[in-house]
C-alpha cells in the first residue's frame, strides 16, 4: 500500500458497520487510509494528540463518525486545520442527536457534515478534495460520476419500455 492520506476515525468499534462504507469507497478509488476507534469522551487526550499529529503523518483529510452526542468530529476539528468530514451515526433506538451535534458547530471551526450514516458520501467528498491535486484520481472520479449518470438513463429507458408494474417485478 502507498502513503495513507485519509484517516477514518470512529467513536467506538460499534460504528464500524457505518464507517466501513467510507473505507470501501476509498478502496474503490485506490486511496490509502488509516482507521481508528477512539472516543472523544473516554480517550480525550489520545484524540487530541491523534488530531494534532495527523498532518505530520501525511494525512490530508479526516473522516470522523460517531453516534449519540457525536462530539468526536467536532473535537477532532478543534485540534487540526485539516478538513474534517463528519458522519453522524444514526441508530434505530436514537433520535437525531448526532446530526444536530455536528450541524451546530460554532463559527470558526468548520466541520463538513454528511447525511446520517453517510459513509459513502464522506469518502466521495474526500475523493473530490484529493482530486484537486491529482489528475489520475480526478479521471477516476469523473468516470464514476459518468457511470452513475449512465445507470440512471438505462433504468429510465427500461422503465419506459416495460412499464412500472413489470419494472417493479424486475427490481425484486
Amino acid at each position: 500500500m502507498g502513503k495513507k492520506v485519509v484517516s477514518i476515525i470512529m467513536g467506538s468499534a460499534s460504528d464500524l458497520d457505518i464507517m466501513s462504507e467510507a473505507a470501501s469507497t476509498l478502496e474503490d478509488f485506490g486511496i490509502d487510509y488509516e482507521m481508528h476507534a477512539l472516543s472523544a469522551h473516554r480517550t480525550p487526550d489520545v484524540v487530541s494528540t491523534y488530531a494534532k499529529e495527523a498532518n505530520k503523518r501525511g494525512i490530508k483529510i479526516i473522516i470522523a463518525g460517531a453516534g449519540g452526542s457525536a462530539h468526536l468530529a467536532g473535537v477532532v476539528a478543534a485540534h487540526t486545520t485539516l478538513p474534517v468530514l463528519s458522519i453522524p451515526v444514526k441508530r434505530p433506538d436514537h433520535d437525531h442527536e448526532a446530526l444536530w451535534s455536528n450541524i451546530k458547530m460554532p463559527p470558526g471551526i468548520p466541520l463538513a457534515t454528511m447525511p446520517e450514516n453517510g459513509g459513502k458520501n464522506a469518502a466521495l467528498l474526500a475523493v473530490e478534495i484529493l482530486s484537486l491535486n491529482d489528475a489520475k484520481l480526478a479521471k477516476k472520479y469523473d468516470d464514476f460520476r459518468q457511470k452513475q449518470h449512465d445507470k440512471v438513463l438505462l433504468s429510465d429507458k427500461e422503465l419506459s419500455n416495460v412499464g412500472w408494474k413489470q419494472f417493479l417485478k424486475g427490481q425484486k
